[in-house]
């Protein structure tokens, strides 16, 4: 049986959920309860593979504190990718796939051309991932707080909480940007794709012809009976 993982889910979810991996196997070393002979009986395939699945795992379990910790930090400014694209191709302002979401666009460069759809994809999942990274190295840092305090080297301590908080929100930081690029470089390729215009814009001409035609008299339809001519 072979077993892959994804690019995707590599990125985004096995590689935070491996430096997770990392700082409970570092709180489990401090707390006595992982101990080299206890790691040393396993077999090395059986370790290699507990650590892939719970690096995977716990990346999933904790997706959610990536995005939590995107919305705590404030932004420098807010950019916007299709109002960055048209000021680098202000040709390209009255374009109609400039109106639609980035995701479904990616879907129509996938369905058009996957090869090209994948640069797309590697930035997204690059800044998921860069995102989901902030943080274990944000609970790092906490942990070396701590150890300014209960341990035997404080100043060494000091010095990786600073380091760790400093990655954590520049990695935020970075993840907007990949974010940003990945839109870009959305609208950048819709721009080539040949009738993405007219098939956006077929669904409200579609709508439009449904509409009833409006009448032109206001005037209720009469009710007198008829009467047949005289003989």
């Amino acid at each position: 049986m072979n077993f892959a993982i994804g690019v995707f889910d590599l990125f985004a979810y096995t590689i935070p959920g491996a430096l997770y991996v990392a700082f409970f196997g570092y709180l489990g070393a401090k707390l006595h309860i992982l101990t080299a002979a206890s790691i040393g009986g396993v077999p090395t395939v059986v370790l290699v593979v507990v650590i892939v699945v719970l690096s995977f795992l716990l990346g999933y379990l904790a997706y959610p504190l990536g995005e939590a910790l995107e919305r705590i930090v404030p932004r420098r400014r807010n950019r916007n990718a299709a109002a960055e694209f048209v000021r680098r191709k202000p040709a390209a302002k009255d374009r109609a796939f400039l109106k639609e979401n980035p995701h479904l666009l990616l879907c129509a460069l996938q369905l058009h051309d996957k090869e090209v759809a994948v640069d797309v994809t590697r930035l997204r999942a690059s800044g998921l991932m860069v995102r989901n990274c902030a943080p274990p190295l944000l609970l790092g840092a906490v942990a070396a707080i701590v150890d300014i305090f209960a341990g035997k080297h404080p100043f060494i301590a000091a010095g990786i909480a600073v380091l760790l908080m400093f990655a954590s929100l520049t990695l935020v930081s970075q993840s907007r940007k990949l974010a940003l690029w990945a839109g870009m470089k959305t609208f950048e390729l819709c721009f080539w794709l040949p009738e993405i215009d007219e098939k956006l814009a077929a669904p409200q001409n579609d709508e439009a012809s449904k509409t009833p035609a409006t009448a032109t008299s206001t005037q209720p339809p009469s009710t007198s009976p008829v009467i047949p001519p005289s003989r």
